[in-house]
């Protein structure tokens, strides 16, 4: 079993003041319900089947801390609009389901921070979509009419209107959209998991190395120091799902890599003309991501790689390379920074499907999984783990009957290794074309 295995160098998560301290499972436990995975998914499922079932045990747990691996990883946007190629579905219907689900994500979310008093810079932002040339624009326009069919409200900003704000007249234009948010990804985990209701035992640093069903029902669990038997088994493990043998050959693991910088000192705070905790997701697909974030510090994301063995993929040697590339694009936006260290450079793996398609539902008996995000696991896994718990708890809904009509079962892939040259090649493909956009 290949097991998660990522780097140390997070900006988010070494930037958090205290962690969790890790509680590792050394016994044998019985449980009503078992969650494998403490990122946005599990901990929404964790949660919601602690309140279905205020009586049942629940145990949530997890290979790494809370907020290491991939839902701690991201570039902090809770998006509420459909995402890229969900967007592009003619299905009308079909993409009103999916605002409508990513909206009730996010309020989840709001109402856990305030509830909470979670502090992790979250605020309701919005989000500027940016276009740096030609090509660009053209798919802003197509953003625009995709926008206009769902009658969701936006702004355009041209090149003098987005000077004041990001303080880089690099970019064209932009389309601002008000219902997204911004928060720091590994302090909102670490949150919601200081949050979890009292009927929920947390285990962190103890990753299951196998699944196997029981001839009396249920099934048990193996950890290097421990075990579990659980009535019932929730996957929120992403591509780690493919580790458990399910949805093995329908999954492709994807790495994308960001870099952060310190904060800015107060000389530089004085050539910097903008405002402060801002985000930018590109208008191509395979564009720059940029923050602002409040504590003054500036992130780029915008190089990925296809990574069979997840962080095993990556050395520290390409790291550095990465991290040059994104000096690059730094400097290319702001002259005055070129020389502006990067604390950090990490990467962050997630699943992808060929046909772009969420999985979510009944895998075995007793197994249930919210898997394949797609690379949008913020509010999407927030929802899907919510309501992955209401299935497990036979509890029906509207939310439940939309999140079931817009899932389905990832495509196959191809035999390895043309699986792994058809991804390579295509990320390679999406660079080239893309290039002027970074």
């Amino acid at each position: 079993m290949n097991l998660p295995f990522d780097d140390d160098c997070c900006g988010w998560f070494r930037a958090l003041p205290d962690v969790l301290e890790p509680v590792e499972l050394t016994q044998q436990l019985d449980a009503d319900v078992v969650v494998i995975g403490a990122g946005f998914t599990g901990l929404s499922a964790a949660r919601q089947m602690a309140h279905n079932r205020p009586q049942d045990s629940v145990v949530l747990i997890d290979a790494q801390q809370v907020g290491y691996g991939a839902s701690g990883r991201n570039s902090g946007f809770a998006i509420d609009l459909p995402h890229k190629f969900a967007l592009e579905n003619p299905d009308q219907e079909f993409k009103k389901r999916i605002l409508r689900l990513n909206k009730e994500g996010i309020r989840i979310l709001n109402d856990q921070v305030t509830e909470h008093n979670i502090d992790c810079q979250w605020r309701a932002a919005g989000k500027y979509q940016a276009a740096v040339g030609e090509r660009g624009r053209r798919y802003l326009e197509q953003f625009s009419r995709l926008l206009d069919d769902l009658d969701e409200p936006y702004d355009w900003y041209s090149r003098q209107d987005l000077g004041p704000i990001l303080g880089t007249e690099f970019y064209s234009q932009a389309i601002f959209t008000p219902g997204g948010y911004l928060m720091q990804p590994a302090a909102l985990t670490q949150g919601l998991a200081r949050a979890l209701p009292a009927n929920v035992q947390l285990y962190t640093n103890s990753p299951v190395l196998s699944l196997e069903p029981l001839a009396t029902g249920g099934h048990r669990l193996q950890t290097p120091r421990g075990s579990l038997r659980a009535g019932q088994v929730i996957l929120a493990t992403s591509i780690y799902t493919r580790e458990f043998g399910f949805l093995k050959n329908r999954l492709l693991p994807i790495t994308t890599f960001a870099s952060l910088t310190r904060p800015l000192t107060p000389e530089e705070q004085a050539r910097y003309h903008g405002q402060y905790d801002w985000g930018v997701t590109p208008a191509d697909h395979a564009g720059t991501t940029l923050r602002m974030t409040r504590d003054k510090r500036l992130m780029v994301r915008n190089t990925y790689r296809y990574s069979a063995l997840y962080g095993r993929s990556v050395s520290a040697r390409e790291r550095n390379k990465i991290a040059a590339i994104h000096r690059q694009s730094l400097a290319a936006r702001y002259p005055q920074f070129s020389r502006l260290p990067f604390e950090y450079t990490w990467g962050g793996t997630y699943a992808i499907a060929r046909n772009f398609t969420n999985y979510f539902g009944l895998l075995a008996p007793g197994v249930f999984a919210a898997a394949c995000d797609n690379g949008v696991g913020v509010v999407w896994g927030t929802i899907a783990g919510s309501l992955i718990a209401d299935l497990a708890s036979n509890r029906s809904s509207s939310l439940l009957e939309d999140i079931q009509a817009v899932t389905g079962l990832p495509s196959l892939n191809p035999p390895e290794p043309v699986s792994s040259w058809g991804a390579k090649a295509r990320i390679v493909l999406a660079r080239m074309a893309s290039r002027s956009e970074l």
